[in-house]
């Protein structure tokens, strides 16, 4: 079974946890850490031999064109993580459209390719911003990977289906919801902090349950998450900097046994079998 192998490229002080106290008007003043955080990821993957996608930050590709070009060329996938990573609750129609062809633009600039899917910032495609399935739709986007069916105090759309599904009618479109694992009353999502924070089994046992039921698994994580010598935000509350900043240490370790243990490609080669199983 071939899993979906994600990447969300944004740095330290972009990430959902640090939005309420470090201003956007600030980040170019920060050190930037997203290019040598992605280029070891590069290097952990071509150790492993496999391939990715890049859920890239259209303001990432601006300022960083050589990294664009350096994944491209690695046989790895570049798709689009929306321009500054504002959550979808914060946009309309329009503004959404519009930041969707900002961050289009600046990753066609960078690698000569315009992004075929997407995933929302702080997967905020939900029951309350479902409209944006259809914004995607009609940019012609190939697929979707933005719904965590998980309930969390900052994103989630736990009714949503845990398996591929078509998010508009008449469309080709296909949502990707990232890969779940239920245990009892509790359901941990296959990446990120979850995958950070808690045993290496759980991740390695929501890849194999979603496959023995036919489903790929979507796993992703974060360039920052293999960095442990990032700053810190002290004035970021308790939780937020428990949740960034415990277990980087831990995280590169993992990650290379994952990646041992499954079959990895791009998430749009998942998407296409995901879109022939549903005709």
């Amino acid at each position: 079974m071939l899993n979906a192998l994600s990447v969300d490229v944004e740095d330290w002080f972009q990430v959902g946890a640090f939005e309420k106290v470090i201003d956007r008007t600030s980040w170019d003043a920060r050190e930037s850490r997203v290019e040598r955080n992605t280029d070891a990821v590069l290097a952990l993957f071509s150790d492993a031999g496999v391939k990715a996608t890049f859920f890239t930050l259209g303001w990432v590709a601006e300022r960083f064109p050589d990294l664009m070009m350096r994944i491209a060329e690695g046989g790895h996938e570049i798709a689009s993580h929306g321009w500054d990573h504002a959550r979808l609750s914060t946009l309309n129609a329009a503004t959404f459209r519009a930041d969707l062809e900002r961050a289009s633009i600046a990753i066609e600039n960078a690698c000569g390719r315009a992004p075929k899917g997407y995933r929302a910032p702080s997967f905020s495609l939900d029951a309350g911003t479902s409209w944006a399935h259809e914004v995607l739709a009609g940019e012609g986007y190939a697929y979707s990977s933005s719904v965590a069916p998980i309930r969390h105090d900052h994103y989630g759309w736990p009714e949503s289906s845990r398996s591929p599904w078509r998010p508009v009618a008449g469309s080709d479109m296909v949502e990707l919801p990232v890969t779940t694992l239920r245990l009892g009353p509790l359901n941990l999502a296959a990446g990120g902090g979850f995958f950070r924070l808690l045993p290496y089994a759980l991740s390695n046992l929501a890849v194999r349950r979603a496959n023995r039921t036919g489903d790929a698994a979507i796993f992703y994580f974060h360039p920052w998450e293999i960095d442990p010598g990032q700053p810190r935000v002290d004035d970021a509350p308790l939780r937020s900097r428990l949740r960034h900043y415990s277990r980087l240490c831990a995280m590169k370790g993992k990650l290379a046994r994952l990646l041992r243990a499954h079959s990895w490609v791009p998430t749009a080669q998942v998407a296409d079998l995901a879109r022939a199983r549903l005709q």
